[in-house]
């Protein structure tokens, strides 16, 4: 069972509402600057650039906003300037935790992370400390009302995915990056909606948590997810599905 898949359905149903949207085209912004600073401001071009502008439109970002934050990546309008990095640490039950960051004030943020790691039962390592824990996936999670296991095998397995687990609720099929747009596509194609989709950085293994540790780690990655220098959190928990929408209500 995968945590990362059940805090995905979470996000995703938080993430709906209103509130959430204005730190949601924060962190989109943030992405599409970044990729085209790195890349290039043509998406077809620039797969990470491309990504970042799908992502944007599923959260009906207005197009305008799109190219604005292009056109700051790129240059050809002034703005911050955002560094990105990684920063990695242990939450509660010895969790590792990886964190992909972007700022326009390192010093400012590492402080503010070490302070969120320590206000929540964890601590902040040093660089390397748990990154070897996780490797580089296309993840898409897919809830099983969407989908028979057999129908969506044959769907990804064809799209070059390279596994289907089930994980309680959901379907999570993982494949190589360099395969992520060409299975996602086959999804939607084939008329499936995921409940989340990205490139992630996938555990090799799940720590369990219960009780208090498991309350205290969600309320560690909720502080983390209302950071708007976090762009992505990715942990190796694993919590009870009925506990986790419990505490993270």
């Amino acid at each position: 069972m995968s945590g990362h898949s059940k805090w995905a359905t979470i996000k995703h149903k938080k993430g709906a509402l209103d509130a959430k949207r204005g730190k949601i085209f924060t962190r989109l912004i943030k992405e599409i600057s970044i990729a085209a600073k790195n890349g290039g401001g043509d998406p077809d071009a620039n797969p990470r650039l491309r990504g970042a502008i799908v992502a944007a439109k599923a959260e009906n970002m207005p197009a305008d906003n799109i190219k604005r934050a292009i056109q700051r990546g790129t240059g050809e309008l002034p703005g911050a300037t955002y560094e990105e990095f990684s920063l990695e640490g242990y939450g509660p039950g010895g969790v590792a935790i990886l964190l992909d960051i972007n700022t326009d004030n390192r010093n400012r943020t590492v402080s503010e992370i070490r302070h969120v790691f320590g206000k929540n039962s964890g601590n902040m390592a040093e660089a390397g400390a748990v990154s070897w824990m996780f490797h580089k996936k296309g993840d898409i999670v897919i809830p099983k009302s969407a989908a028979k296991e057999d129908d969506l095998m044959t769907i990804v397995l064809d799209a070059g995915a390279e596994d289907l687990r089930d994980d309680g609720d959901n379907w999570e099929v993982l494949c190589e990056p360099a395969a992520y747009e060409a299975v996602l596509d086959a999804v939607k194609k084939a008329g499936i909606q995921p409940v989340s989709s990205s490139v992630a950085m996938i555990p090799q293994n799940y720590i369990k948590l219960e009780g208090a540790a498991a309350s205290t780690m969600i309320r560690l990655m909720e502080a983390f997810e209302e950071h708007d220098d976090v762009q992505n959190v990715h942990s190796n928990f694993d919590i009870d599905q009925k506990l986790l929408e419990e505490v993270a209500g």
